[in-house]
């Protein structure tokens, strides 16, 4: 297979330093990518070269267009092209900004999966979205919320998590209320700080525009003109995810967030996320999305492990 490399600056940029995405792409498909003059060659499988021509031709105007392109995502296209979805990749760098951090930079979703899931946010007032670690599931529900509270949409953003982590009791941490529940929350406020600035926050936060509190704080609530996230909800009981779903209130916007293989709920506890998959999947104005491996985002060694864990999984029957 003969490529031209008629802008070496936009190849400089997909094959990125030491041709490192190169090597990626090499490894993955067993081909062998060569250069002669300015056409690249590749050898191998022949159905391998083909999904190696259909990643690079694909990716290329993502480049062009400024997009950046690391080895996740160059295992995500060969993924992609392997699926024969390669038409698919090129929606992946023309995707709708969702938000921008406090420094400026762009947030927009890197899968199919995540752009499924940004479309269901916004346009269903409660969404599941279940999947594995670093699939964006919280972090992109957060920037949607910060992006209605900046269009007016609504007028405050409520934040909430259930307080169980391996079988602690908050009683018996140190310190008052806040103390004990903050160590819970501080992944919602890692994200809130990249999003809006510490400052910002704080001011918001002191007017209760944006509010960051424990599950059990939700009872007896009535949460209009929200945008209500629970993250988390693997570790909630079916009796707090009830109470906690009908909370919501007039032109509110709910994201209910988790990861179900990693409960830590005592055993004899069903997952209260679970139950609500299947007792709502099928009402209408809910949408239930589920993020997989290739979804992940945050880190290219987190999608391995993932998937290892997934195996592992299968092949013992199950984990938790």
């Amino acid at each position: 297979m003969l490529l031209s490399l008629n802008d070496l600056g936009s190849y400089q940029r997909l094959f990125g330093m030491n041709d490192a995405n190169l090597s990626v792409l090499e490894e993955e498909l067993s081909v062998k990518g060569m250069l002669h003059g300015q056409e690249l060659r590749f050898t191998g499988d022949v159905e391998n070269v083909a999904i190696a021509e259909d990643v690079i031709t694909h990716l290329l105007p993502l480049v062009t267009r400024g997009d950046t392109v690391d080895a996740l995502r160059i295992r995500y296209a060969i993924e992609l092209c392997k699926g024969g979805n390669a038409a698919s990749i090129d929606a992946l760098g023309s995707g709708d900004i969702v938000a921008f951090t406090h420094r400026g930079r762009p947030i927009r979703s890197k899968t199919l999966g995540q752009s499924k899931y940004i479309e269901a946010v916004r346009t269903h007032q409660l969404t599941l979205a279940v999947g594995p670690a670093g699939t964006g599931k919280t972090y992109l529900a957060m920037c949607l919320a910060v992006a209605a509270l900046k269009n007016k949409e609504i007028d405050r953003i409520i934040l909430t998590r259930p307080a169980v982590e391996a079988g602690e009791k908050l009683g018996f941490l140190p310190g008052d209320l806040s103390q004990k529940v903050d160590p819970y929350l501080r992944p919602l406020y890692d994200a809130l700080y990249e999003l809006m600035g510490t400052d910002s926050y704080q001011k918001l936060a002191e007017r209760g525009t944006i509010e960051v509190a424990p599950l059990a704080f939700m009872r007896g609530r009535t949460l209009n003109d929200a945008f209500i996230i629970l993250d988390e909800a693997q570790n909630a009981t079916p009796e707090q995810m009830k109470m906690f779903l009908t909370r919501l209130g007039n032109h509110s916007r709910c994201v209910v967030t988790g990861d179900i293989s990693q409960t830590d709920l005592p055993k004899d506890k069903k997952s209260g996320l679970v139950e609500a998959i299947n007792v709502l999947k099928d009402v209408s104005g809910i949408a239930v999305i589920e993020l997989t491996a290739l979804d992940v985002v945050r880190h290219e060694l987190v999608q391995r492990i993932v998937r290892a864990y997934e195996r592992y999984e299968q092949k013992n029957g199950g984990g938790k």
